[in-house]
């Protein structure tokens, strides 16, 4: 288990190495989701009391979008040269290879995430943390069950021709749980609603987390072996 530790650990440490070196990975996705949070932000009059209803869709969507691009650039790096064969072929567990590129994924999305809310909030004037522990939490939770799922696909799509496509593809589908219920949270806490309304989407997305965490675990071999 020492063993297993040790390699997500080095895999984490690798890229964060990359990335401070060559900053793409953070630095596109930050640009799209700003871009998506600017551009959105000028369809809504200036005062109008319609948009704590779509405001939490639309900083998901910034995060999402974002996110999709961000992990293509990441998986992108690690078979430039071979990379990505050489983890897969060294003597270690192959789960603890994978395990890594999505605590690195989840890092950069999070970075991402903490720069783009701030700048959010102003051009919204609005405050997504009435609740910050809740607030954080949904983000956080439905951050890391995006970088599973989203290192799963992206492992799969990148050697294809159409790999920008086909990502959000096999994507999007199955992320419409951890949407939909991050939606529905923030839009509660931001609306200082009843917070106990938010503690069924917040177990959905723990679920959520919980079951795909446990079954790529189990069968990332024969997925890779495929």
């Amino acid at each position: 288990m020492k063993k297993y530790f040790i390699t997500v650990y080095n895999i984490v440490e690798k890229d964060l190495l990359l990335e401070l070196k060559s900053k793409e990975v953070v630095v596109s996705m930050l640009l799209f989701s700003l871009l998506v949070v600017i551009v959105f932000s000028f369809i809504f009059e200036p005062g109008a009391e319609y948009k704590n209803d779509l405001v939490g869709g639309i900083l998901w969507m910034a995060f999402i979008f974002s996110g999709v691009l961000g992990l293509n650039k990441s998986m992108l790096n690690e078979t430039t040269g071979g990379n990505l064969n050489a983890l897969l072929l060294a003597p270690v567990d192959r789960s603890a290879v994978f395990f890594g590129k999505v605590v690195s994924n989840f890092f950069f999305l999070a970075v991402m995430e903490a720069i783009t809310i701030p700048i959010f909030m102003i051009f919204y004037n609005i405050n997504i943390f009435g609740h910050s522990v809740l607030s954080a939490v949904v983000i956080l939770m439905g951050t890391y069950g995006f970088s599973v799922l989203g290192t799963l696909f992206s492992l799969i799509s990148v050697k294809t021709k159409t790999r920008e496509v086909m990502l959000p593809l096999l994507l999007l589908p199955l992320i419409i749980p951890i949407i939909l219920a991050g939606i529905q949270c923030l839009n509660i806490y931001i609306k200082n609603g009843d917070i106990t309304e938010s503690y069924k989407w917040l177990k959905l997305i723990g679920v959520f987390d919980v079951i795909f965490t446990a079954v790529i675990f189990a069968i990332f071999d024969y997925i890779v072996e495929e």
